[in-house]
């Protein structure tokens, strides 16, 4: 769930990057990085752990200077957590490409070793963005041009979807030349191109959400299209080609649930609108199970929740309340790697007004339950806080299986859903009832906002794959997801 950004304008871009990254900070936590280019052709550069504001400082921007650039904010997925991890990474030939990803590759260790034995490079990481780039960087190299056209940069594109599976979306900046960005086949990961009129030209943006655009006064022009390659050249001119045969829109639904910010726009979907319809259907389905009458409080848990508690609050017509004060300089605890900074985070992060609790029946409504841990801790000061009963309810259905196309989301396992009722998960979180959205109201929430799209990637759900997947993958990614593997490699980095 990583945040990539690659803007080709006039003048230097640097601080606009640095800006969207900021807008993109949702997505990522761990690591920030940006490579711009100057008109000779000249790279500057920086990235390293940590916050975006801390990343880059005074002295660092004003070393980056050039006109068009990528950027990027990580949350790790695939690969460790120290510093040679953070993006993009580079290569020196063909040409000098750095590259940001958003996504898994679900074969990278296949082709690593391909990489090695048969094309003589070395992978330094075991992170599949840099596989990827070392792919592309290849199929690029085998085009052999001198001074490479749009079209060598969509024939690298093609074969590198031939020769990856899984989801992601790339922005590459290709030295003296431009920007090159492209999807995968299914459109699972999102992203999204935005212009803007200069002095003597357009000025391009193509990023992960388009929430960054207004700020940086770019309008959307239009999603990149699954399969679909764009190249944004120095001068400002844009070309794009369909690069994959057979491809087919199936954007992550997670996206609309959790991951994108309310006020972006994702395959034609606004994310907010979206989320009130979640709403409507969570106040349907407590109707259905009669529990109206229990309900004397509807309170979110911000802040991805809170659209569609106000929804479902004002559909069943009962009061809405701020019953949590956010602290804003905690990130995401769901995209925080280790159990133990889950657990320590959630009080950290959240301090109850106890005053809307006390001698009160309180539905909660979250947008998920993943490993429970979080919901499990704010029901405990819910109760603490007075409250006399606390239901529950989820805007998405049970999660019951790991992600592999960019959500870190956790061990199989570690899944408080895989392997329990809703009665039992309900017990497991301390709920007197828990209210799960069903999977067809989920889709339908979504795809009411773009009828065009047909399905939609929910394996976290179903466990159903769209993707190939190597043998041994999903094991592997098992083993390497689990809280104990975690904190030996955070040890080690350390």
């Amino acid at each position: 769930m990583c945040g990539i950004i690659g803007i080709s304008a006039e003048n230097n871009v640097a601080e606009e990057i640095y800006e969207s990254l900021l807008m993109l900070q949702h997505r990522g936590q761990d690591a920030a990085g940006m490579v711009v280019c100057e008109p000779s052709g000249k790279l500057n550069s920086r990235k390293s752990k940590g916050y975006v504001r801390d990343v880059f400082q005074q002295n660092h921007m004003s070393n980056l200077q050039g006109n068009f650039g990528i950027g990027h904010v990580r949350y790790p997925t695939a690969g460790g957590i120290g510093k040679e991890f953070a993006q993009p990474m580079y290569v020196n030939t063909p040409y000098g490409i750095s590259l940001a990803h958003n996504g898994n590759l679900t074969n990278s260790k296949k082709l690593a070793a391909e990489l090695f034995h048969a094309e003589r490079r070395h992978i330094n990481t075991d992170s599949d963005s840099e596989v990827l780039l070392n792919i592309f960087a290849l199929e690029l190299s085998k085009q052999e041009a001198v001074f490479p056209k749009p079209k060598d940069f969509f024939a690298a594109v093609e074969k590198t979807h031939l020769r990856i599976n899984g989801a992601y979306a790339v922005v590459a900046l290709i030295t003296g030349y431009g920007i090159v960005a492209f999807r995968d086949p299914l459109g699972i990961r999102p992203l999204t191109i935005g212009v803007r009129k200069g002095k003597n030209r357009n000025e391009y943006v193509v990023s992960s959400e388009t929430a960054l655009f207004s700020a940086t006064g770019f309008k959307v022009l239009r999603d990149v299209e699954p399969g679909e390659a764009v190249f944004i050249d120095n001068s400002g001119k844009i070309f794009t080609q369909q690069c994959f045969q057979g491809s087919e829109k199936k954007p992550c639904i997670f996206e609309y649930v959790y991951l994108a910010r309310p006020d972006s726009t994702i395959d034609e979907i606004s994310v907010y609108r979206s989320r009130m319809r979640m709403g409507l259907k969570l106040a349907n389905r407590i109707r259905e199970l009669n529990l109206v009458d229990e309900i004397d409080v509807v309170i979110p848990i911000p802040d991805s929740s809170t659209t569609a508690a106000l929804q479902l609050a004002a559909d069943l017509k009962k009061p809405y309340r701020q019953g949590f004060v956010k602290n804003r300089y905690i990130g995401r605890t769901f995209i925080m790697p280790l159990q133990e900074e889950r657990k320590k985070s959630v009080r950290r992060k959240l301090n109850i007004l106890d005053l809307e609790f006390k001698d009160k029946n309180v539905l909660l409504v979250d947008d998920s339950i993943v490993r429970g841990t979080t919901s499990r801790q704010i029901i405990e000061m819910v109760r603490e806080a007075g409250a006399k009963k606390v239901l529950f309810a989820s805007a998405s259905p049970p999660v019951k299986y790991q992600n592999l196309y960019g959500i870190d989301m956790a061990a199989t396992k570690e899944l408080v859903a895989h392997d329990k009722t809703e009665n039992e998960i309900a017990d497991a979180i301390g709920a007197d009832e828990l209210i799960y959205q069903t999977l067809e109201d989920l889709i339908s929430s979504v795809q009411e906002g773009n009828p065009e799209i047909k399905d939609f990637e929910t394996s976290i759900f179903t466990g159903k794959y769209p993707t190939d997947i190597d043998d041994g993958y999903l094991q592997d990614l098992e083993e390497t997801r689990s809280d104990i593997v975690k904190m030996s490699e955070q040890k080690e980095a350390t």
